[in-house]
């Protein structure tokens, strides 16, 4: 089988397309065939050693999947040759081949893509863990989304807005604002890239003001970081909540006085570590987006899909920052 691997640490110039021995079904264990692997920001993070985890090299990127399972191991049950499955593996997906946990695979629903099936569970799964557990989000109340345009943001205004929120979605360009309005977006803002200086900051933050109202954001949703935090956190509401969920612009340093002021908490968002500490909660939340999913109030909007061969240029856009949407590999 082929495989994108990372072999030394580097940025996507340095993955090489590897062939290796077809993987086996150990106990335990199903093999799938990868037929189409997301990409997310933790894979730019990953291959670079900045991520939380650090897999021993060589190994495949690519943390969210769909295929078809092709054996099956000593011991699994429910799951059987042929069935249509997605779920998230961590990293390995930028591969032909896969031996996964079937803990972490859910079925594709008929009538869905592979495409959509890996674009679903890490997106949406962090978003609903963020807005409901981590900014406990009410009908009524008003969301501020950064990077609104990319995975996580569209999926922040979708959900925002099925949990009866109204949504400011915040874009670098005005393509990316018409893709946040697409997805349901109440209002946007097309801000400037960073740096900042300090007028700049400030007038970025009276704009954040007057787009959410008098009243002030009762949740930001922040998977940007950076420049952009400071201005978006003095937008807030009292006793607002304030989601740290990234930082593909950099790791910002708050003034805590903000906080003081305003009443208000800072939220970090680990979806992989809650799903890991709480199955039973996140398989509710999961639970939840499958029926959100079938009523068609959300939808993974795969803009752009690659071959195995171009995985590299799909993560070289996700660092880049220019992906509207989720951008796929199919095999």
């Amino acid at each position: 089988m082929r495989a994108l691997l990372s072999k030394a640490v580097g940025g996507p110039d340095t993955l090489e397309l590897t062939e290796l021995p077809d993987p086996t079904a150990g106990p335990g264990q199903v093999v799938v065939v990868v037929k189409a692997c997301a990409i997310n920001y933790p894979d730019v993070l990953i291959i670079e050693d900045k991520y939380q985890f650090k897999p021993p090299r060589p190994f495949a990127p690519g943390g969210e999947i769909a295929g078809l399972v092709e054996s099956v191991g000593e011991g699994v049950t429910g799951w059987g040759v042929g069935d249509r499955i997605m779920g998230t593996i961590g990293n390995g997906g930028l591969a032909e081949r896969i031996a996964i946990d079937p803990s972490r695979m859910f079925r594709v629903p008929e009538g869905r893509s592979f495409a959509e099936g890996a674009s679903l569970v890490l997106t949406y799964g962090t978003t609903i863990h963020a807005l409901l557990d981590r900014g406990h989000l009410k009908d009524g109340q008003t969301l501020l989304v950064l990077g609104a345009a990319g995975g996580v943001g569209l999926a922040a205004i979708e959900l925002g807005k099925a949990f009866g929120a109204r949504v400011v979605a915040a874009v670098s360009s005005e393509e990316k604002a018409k893709a946040a309005k697409r997805a349901g977006a109440d209002d946007t803002i097309v801000y400037a890239r960073a740096p900042f200086d300090k007028d700049q900051s400030k007038a970025l933050a009276e704009r954040f003001k007057a787009a959410v109202g008098k009243n002030g954001a009762d949740v930001i949703y922040d998977p940007v970081g950076g420049d952009y935090a400071e201005p978006a956190l003095r937008s807030i509401a009292w006793e607002g909540r304030y989601l740290v969920v990234g930082f593909p612009a950099g790791i910002p340093k708050l003034p805590l006085n903000l906080t003081l002021l305003k009443s208000c908490d800072v939220c970090g968002v680990f979806w992989g570590a809650f799903a890991a500490r709480d199955p039973a909660a996140n398989q509710a939340h999961i639970d939840h987006l499958f029926r959100l999913w079938e009523q068609d109030r959300i939808s993974p909007r795969v803009t752009e899909t690659f071959p195995l061969e171009r995985g590299g240029d799909a993560i070289a856009k996700m660092a880049a920052r220019g992906a509207i949407g989720k951008l796929v590999v199919e095999m």
